[in-house]
């Protein structure tokens, strides 16, 4: 009987710690999972921006730029996006135009070479995601939000990702249009950057 009483109270004791084990393991979040890497498949990824020049709608696409993604939907606080591009690479369509896009009064390529977009914050939207983060263009740098939505597929055993959206810029917060550039009869101050992005992860 004496054993009984010991091994009694030994078994509730186990019972009730396995019990709040277990409760505190439901209660516990799971654990986030890793963000993946992502790198562009420049050969299938777009870069446009969109303006209006004498009161028609023209398009230009920027042919060399690089994307590197860390991305998770499951863990967004771990989820960044670095955006670099190269100024001299843009075609209009239109070569007079181009040279004139390339002056030190407007792009201004050989001074400014480069543009970037760094976002160490994306947040999740009623449509898809938003890249908080800030956009340096001839080293006017200010806050920009990037609406995207992104989607991931397997192709061919590899594991892809699908980023695609367009913001608004006013071409005047970062300098572009000097002298008689600054004005916006001619050249409208708003600029829309769309992208359609193939990005491939890193294995």
């Amino acid at each position: 009987m004496s054993g009984r009483r010991l091994v009694a109270p030994a078994v509730l004791l186990s019972t009730l710690a396995a019990l709040a084990a277990l409760a505190w393991g439901a209660d516990a979040p799971a654990a986030a999972g890793a963000a993946a890497h992502y790198g562009l498949d420049a050969a299938k990824s777009t870069l446009q921006f969109d303006f209006t020049q004498a009161g028609a709608k023209n398009r230009g696409a920027f042919r060399r730029f690089t994307v590197a993604m860390d991305f998770s939907p499951d863990n967004l606080a771990a989820s960044r996006l670095q955006v670099s591009i190269e100024m001299n690479s843009f075609d209009t369509g239109d070569q007079e135009r181009d040279d004139t896009l390339r002056s030190d009064d407007l792009f201004a390529v050989k001074k400014f070479p480069q543009a970037r977009f760094s976002a160490a914050q994306i947040v999740r939207t009623q449509t898809g995601y938003e890249a908080v983060g800030k956009l340096t263009i001839r080293d006017q740098t200010h806050d920009l939000r990037v609406p995207f939505t992104f989607r991931t597929a397997t192709e061919q055993g590899a594991a892809v990702g699908y980023m695609s959206g367009k913001t608004a810029i006013r071409r005047l917060d970062y300098g572009v249009g000097q002298g008689d550039w600054k004005a916006t009869d001619q050249v409208s101050n708003d600029v829309v950057v769309s992208f359609a992005l193939r990005l491939s992860a890193a294995h």
